[in-house]
């Protein structure tokens, strides 16, 4: 029990559960998906809901029975109410702060871009801050200021309604057979696939930065950490898989990173190839130079990568762990496939063919 994290919960509850009456067709708010997420990252010993209950009588049903202290908030009228319950909640939650330094997560459920302040102000004191929107209602300023944030219509256990169908006009019927339906889950398949395979660079960039950076192991629980403060939005199910162990034993099937048995069970250490398709590449790279370098000629950087993608049309730096085609031909001159030096007259570098 040492090593589990301590959780605040605070819940603006209005927020909430307006949010999803709005955007769920009118289906109350549900605790019980919230709490089994947090059971999953520590142990809550605070939780605590700010609302006008008068409003929500049944609401305080649900949530008595899930141990959660309802705070009362004086019935005011509009926007004065308001502010009192984000006024309350970020008071309790900074002195909790101060008076438990036992609490090492705050959980703020709520989408209103107001709650951005207390966000900054519990990470300056050393807080690990997830925040608990509805996507549709959920302000941009919000979740890149958290350490992790969870939509509550991703949550397991939510059920969003489908988006309501069109109405049209009764037609007369057409000889022409409509288009099959398992085309359309071609078209899906395709579509998650390219959504992996957009996750992938991100992964491969994260992976080089962070090996670049600090010039040790990466592991698999470091990368996601990273992942979340570039993106704290971030969830491997979102792609498909149950875990990011499973997220990671994929790409590494398809050549994109490589594991290897880490300091802790269940925490491997993330590389990437060393050889494969870095080699291909820097090759594929000097054959090109030489084809368009005309009598120990050079060829500019401009329009090169062009130029290696007709040849290879699914070429990308950034899959092969660079962030730009500079860094790219960089490494190639390094690893001696190409020369590179920038030209002042021509004001771009030029790249010749490695002399054996």
């Amino acid at each position: 029990m040492d090593h589990e994290d301590r959780i605040a919960l605070f819940l603006d509850y209005e927020n909430l559960a307006l949010g999803v009456r709005d955007h769920h067709g009118g289906r109350p708010f549900d605790f019980r998906p919230i709490a089994d997420a947090l059971a999953e990252r520590g142990r809550v010993v605070v939780r605590r809901a700010y609302a006008d209950w008068s409003y929500f009588d049944e609401d305080r049903r649900m949530l008595t029975r899930s141990h959660v202290e309802l705070i009362e908030i004086p019935q005011r009228m509009g926007a004065s109410r308001k502010n009192a319950a984000d006024i309350k909640m970020a008071v309790d939650a900074v002195e909790l702060a101060f008076e438990r330094g036992y609490i090492s997560t705050f959980v703020i459920c709520t989408g209103d871009s107001d709650f951005t302040p207390l966000v900054h102000k519990l990470r300056e004191l050393n807080k690990r801050v997830i925040g608990v929107g509805v996507e549709k209602s959920t302000s941009a300023l919000l979740p890149p200021a958290c350490d992790e944030f969870l939509y509550y219509d991703r949550l397991e256990g939510v059920d969003v309604p489908p988006p309501a169908a069109r109405r049209s006009r009764p037609t007369r019927p057409s000889p022409v057979e409509p288009a099959p339906e398992p085309a359309v889950e071609t078209a899906a398949e395709e579509e998650s696939a390219r959504d992996v395979d957009t996750l992938a660079v991100q992964l491969v960039q994260t992976v080089a930065g962070m090996q670049g950076s600090s010039g040790g192991d990466v592991t698999a629980s470091a990368l996601k950490r990273a992942l979340l403060r570039k993106d704290p939005t971030f969830s491997e199910s979102d792609y498909g898989f149950r875990t990011f162990g499973e997220l990671l034993r994929h790409l590494a099937a398809h050549n994109v990173v490589e594991l290897a048995a880490g300091p802790a069970k269940g925490d491997p250490e993330v590389s990437l190839p060393e050889q494969g398709d870095r080699e291909v590449a820097f090759g594929l790279l000097r054959s090109v130079v030489v084809d368009l370098a005309a009598d120990g000629g050079a060829v500019a950087l401009s329009g090169l990568k062009d130029q290696l993608r007709r040849a290879w049309p699914d070429f990308s730096e950034k899959k092969l762990g660079y962030r730009s085609f500079l860094q790219f031909c960089k490494a190639a001159a390094t690893g001696g496939a190409v020369e590179l030096r920038w030209s002042p007259d021509d004001g771009d570098y030029l790249l010749t063919p490695k002399t054996p």
